[in-house]
């Protein structure tokens, strides 16, 4: 029987679900899977890109788990796609490749000052509380005041972990360093922009009751935002979540503030214009009032308003990064794709290469838009045996020997395994479900058990 040999690179969600659902499919030949992550351990984005105190992420984190470990998908971490291993090289052992990296950069703000120091990326931040292995240690909160801009979950989590005190994220996988950095800091105040209104936002309930469950910390809002238009009024009346989300914020109107060491502003129909700065750091935020359209949008009304910031972070949403030798489209910060089937410069499909995830449609949806996602990828993946590779070295055997005469320290399945039990070791004598291992040479030795 004719055998599949699929490699699919990153061991996020997207890519685990894609190889989750091929090897469920109906199909006429065996499939064999390798799954290549550039970071020693799997999970990508819900290890590294959301805030540690989401419980439901668990969730999401044993579903991966329990496809990994079934033990019929092989998983090479600590491999980079172009340096460790090449587009040539997957040819020579694969019939194909899906492309599931992601996007991890944040999405450019263009607005005067976005470049002075004080000024972050909110993709940088999470890495960096997350325990990313390739950010620095360190990070500079040193900020009073600190603003956020955007709407969506991204940007709650960002405002959430800033506002948040240090000692009531102890119960989480919080990394030590990423503790100690927070328990310094002196922020009172953190402040979040919208440019659209209440019932325009982004983020999901849950998210927002999460925010508003902070020990210690006064949420405020401005009873000049709650001003509704009539597509603001049907919104709230046809949309369940944006009816929820309207519950929520107008019981926050109803609670007395003044007591808490720390406050979290909401800030609607505030659309960007400049960064304000002194000695080339920041100073302030300048944004101009605007108000709904009529129409579920907004228009500007020419007032201009500054708020007294020491530190922003843009959270208007991530972008993907170019792979060697793959098309990629420099303005949506993903792979041209029809389906999945990658396009070249003269929308011809690409043989045997694929995408999907949010290095496919770009990065918005949750966990049930990548899996249907992958689906539809998978499918092409299956219907397109006469484009598939022609590999002269298909044998399972031949990808370890290629990593290993390049001298690449990869980590398995089972080294996986390892790390996840280290940490969970690491977090039990302090009561905690884990403590993330943080350092990469350190993350590969536990791994390899060395």
């Amino acid at each position: 029987m004719t055998t599949l040999r699929l490699a699919i690179v990153g061991a996020g969600p997207a890519g685990i679900y894609a190889a989750d659902i091929i090897l469920k499919a109906e199909r006429q030949f065996d499939v064999s899977i390798d799954l290549f992550e550039q970071l020693p351990a799997p999970y990508g984005l819900v290890r590294y890109g959301v805030a540690p105190d989401h419980p439901r992420i668990k969730g999401i984190i044993t579903a991966l788990r329990d496809v990994l470990d079934r033990g019929d998908i092989r998983i090479f971490g600590n491999v980079r796609y172009g340096v460790d291993i090449t587009l040539d090289d997957l040819k020579k052992h694969y019939n194909a490749v899906i492309f599931s990296t992601g996007a991890i950069r944040d999405a450019d703000l263009d607005i005067p000052g976005i470049d002075l120091e004080g000024s972050y990326g909110a993709a940088d931040f999470v890495s960096w509380f997350d325990g990313h292995p390739d950010v620095p240690r360190t990070w500079p909160l040193e900020a009073q005041s600190v603003g956020v801009i955007g709407v969506g979950n991204v940007a709650l989590d960002v405002s959430r972990i800033l506002a948040k005190h240090a000692d009531d994220l102890l119960p989480t996988e919080i990394p030590a360093n990423v503790y100690e950095g927070l328990k310094a800091s002196p922020v009172t105040d953190v402040h979040v922009f919208g440019r659209r209104g209440p019932a325009q936002v982004k983020f999901t309930p849950l998210e927002l009751r999460e925010l508003g469950e902070m020990n210690d910390v006064d949420m405020i809002v401005h009873d000049e935002d709650f001003d509704y238009d009539e597509a603001s009024k049907t919104a709230i009346a046809t949309n369940k979540q944006v009816f929820v989300i309207d519950k929520v914020l107008n019981q926050w109107r109803q609670r007395s503030v003044g007591e808490a060491s720390r406050r979290l502003h909401l800030h609607f129909y505030a659309k960007p214009v400049r960064l304000e700065g002194t000695d080339g750091r920041v100073t302030g935020f300048t944004y101009e009032r605007t108000r709904p359209d009529g129409a579920g949008g907004v228009e500007g009304t020419g007032e201009l308003r500054t708020v007294e910031l020491q530190a922003l972070y843009r959270a208007v949403g991530y972008f993907g990064s170019p792979l060697d030798g793959i098309p990629f489209d420099e303005k949506r910060g993903v792979i041209p794709n029809h389906e999945g089937q990658v396009l070249d410069d003269s929308d011809h499909v690409v043989p045997g290469v694929y995408a999907t995830g949010w290095i496919k449609r770009g990065p918005v949806g949750l966990i049930g838009h990548t899996k249907s996602d992958a689906m539809e990828t998978v499918q092409h993946v299956l219907n397109d045996q006469a484009n598939w590779w022609a590999p002269t070295s298909p044998s399972p055997e031949s990808v370890d020997e290629l990593l290993a005469s390049r001298g690449v320290e990869y980590t398995d399945l089972e080294g996986w395994h390892r790390l996840d039990q280290h940490e969970l070791a690491l977090g039990e004598p302090e009561g905690r479900v884990r403590i993330k291992v943080v350092p990469r040479d350190e993350m590969v030795k536990v791994s390899r058990g060395e």
